[in-house]
């Protein structure tokens, strides 16, 4: 990966790591002034929101390091596992806004006399998370980033979310039904929990080395054959090692050539997996037919 991606990757991650920091402590700050748990329980996912950018920035920047006597192939699985790690921040984070709610059903409290502030913070909040996930997962996307993307997914979810207890609370200043409230706030805790296991199941895929989907494997198998001299190929493997697909096979060329034409049509389909399908590491088999 080129420097000015790598400089971009890292912006990027700092993006993330600022705004969440900013809707912590606006989110508690209105929640706690207000007593509105649904805000509360946003701030504590907004908290972890932020625990993650930052593992995220860490992990961009450790993922970016060259190979090293002790990591041959790299760092790239470094994103993995901060991915993996964040979808379990957000299961832990989802429970925690279960116990709050439940404990606001059995204890309910009278509600504010003005709630507009709540709502305003929980707009603000989706509109600035609107934006930075679409930021992330761009550019995780654009680079091949698991963590940005990671990020970007999470944040993603947040807007809905944000959108619902803005909702909510809105209710409770019209109707005065404090029910509301933590019926929302638990509402929001499915929510992040549906998201922490898609993304906990992902990162488990690529932890485990698991194959890239035949959509995918086509599409190495497309360019691997518009080459000239090529007859065809298999035992294609495929696995993803941070932002590298990591690939394997036998290529078949004409057994009449030389050992220098079939090695040269070798390093034909290497270039064009590079140009055409991204940062990939494929080591080839050259078979005779």
């Amino acid at each position: 990966m080129s420097q000015n991606e790598n400089q971009l990757k890292h912006r990027t991650a700092r993006l993330s790591v600022i705004s969440n920091g900013l809707l912590v402590a606006g989110k508690l700050a209105v929640g706690i002034s207000t007593g509105t748990v649904s805000i509360i329980s946003e701030g504590i996912h907004s908290g972890v929101d932020l625990l993650a950018s930052v593992i995220a920035c860490l992990a961009v920047k450790k993922a970016a390091a060259p190979p090293d006597a002790d990591h041959d192939y790299g760092h790239g699985k470094v994103e993995n596992v901060s991915a993996a790690f964040e979808s379990l921040l957000i299961i832990v984070a989802a429970f925690l806004i279960f116990y709050e709610a439940i404990s606001k059903f059995l204890t309910p409290q009278e509600p504010q006399e003005n709630l507009y502030l709540a709502i305003g913070i929980m707009a603000v909040s989706s509109l600035i998370n609107a934006v930075v996930s679409q930021r992330l997962y761009s550019v995780g996307k654009q680079t091949k980033s698991e963590a940005l993307k990671a990020d970007g997914m999470h944040l993603r979810a947040d807007v809905w979310t944000s959108a619902a207890v803005m909702t909510g609370v809105a209710l409770i200043q019209i109707t005065g039904w404090t029910w509301v409230d933590p019926m929302i706030a638990c509402m929001v805790a499915g929510g992040i929990l549906r998201v922490g296991y898609k993304m906990c199941r992902q990162s488990y895929d690529e932890l485990t080395d698991a194959s890239l989907s035949e959509i995918e494997e086509r599409r190495i198998g497309r360019i691997i054959l518009d080459n000239p001299g090529v007859m065809g190929y298999h035992h294609l493997r495929t696995r993803i090692v941070g932002e590298t697909t990591v690939m394997d096979f036998h290529l078949e060329v004409d057994r009449k050539l030389p050992v220098y034409q079939a090695h040269a049509i070798s390093d034909a389909v290497e270039i064009s997996l590079h140009h055409q399908y991204g940062p990939c590491d494929p080591t080839i088999h050259i078979e005779p037919k």
